[in-house]
């Protein structure tokens, strides 16, 4: 079903044989390469904005286009073309070709075609439908269920004043084939509702912002009666209810205090401060903390750090990545011990290892490079109330704004956009201006306790490096750290 969507969408309508695909990876047999493939990619993108209680935009456009990568050793010939024709795709192989092999001359006309044999489809995951969430509902549907989340959000209290909702939706349609025998497709839905409410009392204006999304169609998110946290109605109550502690608000303290940091979201911390650290890239050339650390204790015994694309219908989940390698489970940290870094087939190859299914690229324009897709921590054994009890005068935090981190140190300074104070094991006063300011390796191990609540964060997460933005998960049980700087009032 999958290669008769490729053939229709993708081939037919540009003239283009899978035979044409081997003949591309058959120019390589005439020069002296390591690595080629060949990324075809063809994306539907939507996105409608309501703002003022009506429709403020609306936009739909679609892409496609095919990335080519000649590799030898470390360096890396790249060329792509939005114009899906033979020669367009055969003059991008010659130049990808010619980057690493200095020679121009490469006479196409020598090339015996249908040589090539590919392996059978690579193996893959059921973790998610093949549905286009654009043609999953009406565009009047799609209206009213911004205008629903307009109504919810401003029926819940009278200092709502502005209600801001985005609903975006993507079908991505892969085909890769490579020198290695890859032969891989994948029909991809992604779908994001983003909300963002300013509350106003007394003259004073806060905000509060939720939503989430999958990989699926828009009607999961009218028809999930199984996970109230992900369905519209919630996110709308849960961006007001964010609003008005914010309006509560009181000046955090500073100092050096424990911490705990709340299930989902908060894991933006361990996918910033940690994950990118476990990126291979960064771990080749030396750059990261973590480097040269594999068999190391490197946080509390407390801590299994997982990146996994198998999660079915979150965010980061890929049945295959986009080097045509299948979604894995990877165990990156195991009872604080490092276990191995986030792959893909280049870094693999020159540190002797093999592809964790992280190679990731966010269009065909661009190289794939070592990423993370659903990074979270698993679950312990106490219970969230537990943890807030052991706790004489700390912060509770249970959602995050902005954040730097320091990949070569593992410094990063995260701001709290929800926090609480605990008194005396309790949760009392809801505070602003939390600054969060440590380094990854040191967080780590100042975990003393793990809740038993593991949650992914609803499905908001982007995450950029190398100027690429690529969707993801995070997540983690509510966790203690034992003490962390965090910057407020003295």
């Amino acid at each position: 079903m999958n290669l008769e969507c490729i053939y229709q969408q993708i081939l037919i309508p540009n003239k283009l044989k899978l035979d044409d695909f081997r003949y591309l990876l058959e120019m390589t047999n005439y020069c002296k390469i390591d690595y080629s493939d060949v990324y075809c990619q063809l994306c539907f993108h939507e996105n409608w904005i309501l703002e003022d209680s009506i429709i403020k935009s609306g936009s739909y456009d679609i892409t496609q286009g095919v990335g080519i990568r000649v590799i030898v050793g470390e360096q890396t010939g790249f060329s792509y073309t939005n114009q899906l024709t033979l020669d367009s795709l055969k003059l991008s192989m010659k130049n990808a070709i010619s980057i690493v092999n200095n020679d121009n001359n490469l006479s196409l006309n020598s090339i015996q075609n249908n040589k090539y044999i590919f392996s059978p489809e690579s193996k893959r995951s059921s973790v998610y439908p093949n549905v286009n969430p654009l043609s999953d509902m009406s565009n009047e549907e799609k209206i009213e269920l911004l205008m629903r989340v307009d109504k919810i959000a401003r029926s819940e209290n009278s200092c709502v004043k502005t209600v801001q909702a985005t609903l975006s939706g993507l079908y991505e349609q892969i085909l890769i084939t490579a020198t290695d025998g890859t032969f891989a497709i994948d029909m991809r839905p992604l779908i994001r509702l983003s909300i963002l409410v300013q509350v106003e009392r007394d003259g004073r204006q806060e905000q509060g912002f939720s939503g989430g999304g999958c990989r699926s169609g828009y009607s999961y998110l009218l028809n999930n009666f199984i996970k109230e946290e992900l369905c519209i109605d919630y996110w709308a109550k849960k961006s007001v209810q964010m609003g008005l502690y914010n309006l509560e608000s009181v000046e955090a303290p500073a100092g050096t205090m424990p911490v705990i940091l709340g299930p989902g979201w908060p894991g933006i911390l361990i996918h910033e401060a940690v994950g990118h650290g476990l990126e291979a890239d960064f771990n080749r050339k030396g750059s990261s903390v973590f480097s040269k650390k594999i068999g190391m204790q490197v946080a509390s015994d407390l801590c299994t750090i997982v990146d996994d694309a198998t999660w079915v219908g979150s965010r980061g989940s890929l049945a295959i990545d986009d080097e045509g390698t299948p979604g894995q489970y990877n165990i990156l940290i195991q009872n604080g011990i490092l276990k191995g870094y986030m792959q893909d087939k280049l870094n693999a190859k020159l540190m002797g290892s093999s592809s964790t299914g992280n190679g990731r690229r966010a269009s065909y324009a661009d190289l794939p490079i070592p990423r993370m897709t659903n990074t979270y921590m698993l679950p312990g054994e106490f219970t969230p109330e537990e943890i807030i009890n052991s706790v004489d005068f700390g912060i509770y935090a249970t959602n995050f704004g902005g954040g730097q981190v320091d990949i070569t140190s593992g410094k990063f300074v995260f701001s709290a956009s929800e926090a609480f104070l605990i008194e005396k094991g309790h949760i009392t006063k809801s505070i602003k201006g939390v600054t969060l300011i440590g380094s990854g390796i040191e967080v780590m191990q100042s975990i003393s306790m793990v809740g038993n609540d593991l949650k992914l964060d609803s499905g908001i997460g982007i995450c950029v490096k190398n100027g690429q933005h690529i969707p993801v998960n995070v997540g983690q049980p509510t966790i203690k750290l034992n003490k962390i700087t965090v910057g407020g009032i003295n």
